[in-house]
């Protein structure tokens, strides 16, 4: 499966942004889809992931509470929605795909470009 991730940009402190990430290729509802960022000079950071059917979601401690993951599987797109973000969020963000639920980012097998997401003070 192919993902295309989009939807990042720059953004004031306190903004919101909705990153999508659309999967092409292999059905869509067979993978579960994770989230990721990784600053300059920091390690991939390990954000949520959703199953494959949606119904259940998990979201790091980092960001619980602003971050919000979701999908619609009749568009074959997955969503990352952030708000209140901090210049801190300042990151290029990734999607993933992985038949199974991961925190690991080595379980992912599919992975997209990333979408810059730029939030200043």
């Amino acid at each position: 499966v192919q993902l295309q991730a989009s939807g990042g940009g720059s953004v004031q402190a306190g903004g919101f942004l909705r990153l999508s990430c659309t999967a092409y290729g292999r059905a869509f509802n067979t993978y579960a889809m994770g989230w990721f960022r990784q600053a300059p000079g920091k390690q991939r950071e390990f954000l949520g992931f959703i199953n494959r059917n949606g119904g259940y979601t998990y979201i790091a401690d980092s960001v619980k509470g602003r971050f919000t993951i979701s999908r619609d599987n009749a568009k074959n797109t997955g969503y990352l929605e952030m708000n209140s973000l901090k210049p801190e969020d300042t990151a290029v963000y990734y999607c993933a795909a992985n038949k199974d639920n991961s925190h690991d980012s080595i379980n992912y097998d599919y992975w997209g470009l990333g979408t810059q997401v730029t939030v200043s003070s």
